[in-house]
């Protein structure tokens, strides 16, 4: 994984957490890889990874089975999903609106090319 330097590290594995959640490619109830798991295959400090586990944990995002490792929540989607949808509105959407008054751009065009997105993606 490569890391933004702008961007803390626990808080980029965070957000990859979160979207390996969002994709489905850890479910609901299902084990997440432990720490040192994690920390060995992105090549970073474990402590590093037990802070974005701890982040999540008081999200309530993931949850921890002591002694036997960390686990996506029942509610884990959900949660992960208010956290993104919150950092877009918060962060992406204000640039974003900026750029299309810039740019004169119409909400119409927007839906266009988001249509076009969303067939691409659905296929």
């Amino acid at each position: 994984m490569q890391f933004d330097k702008d961007k803390p590290i626990y808080a980029q594995i965070v957000d990859r957490i979160i979207e390996n959640i969002l994709q489905t490619k850890w479910k609901s109830e299902e084990r997440i890889p432990s720490v040192r798991e994690l920390a060995v295959s992105l090549e970073v400090n474990p402590n590093t990874v037990v802070r974005s586990y701890n982040y999540l944990q008081d999200q309530e995002v993931i949850y921890n089975q002591r002694g036997i490792g960390y686990f996506v929540s029942s509610e884990g989607r959900e949660r992960a999903k208010q956290i993104k949808r919150s950092e877009f509105v918060e962060k992406e959407l204000p640039y974003f609106f900026k750029t299309m008054h810039l740019l004169e751009m119409t909400m119409d065009e927007i839906d266009e090319k988001y249509n076009d997105f969303y067939k691409r993606e659905n296929k």
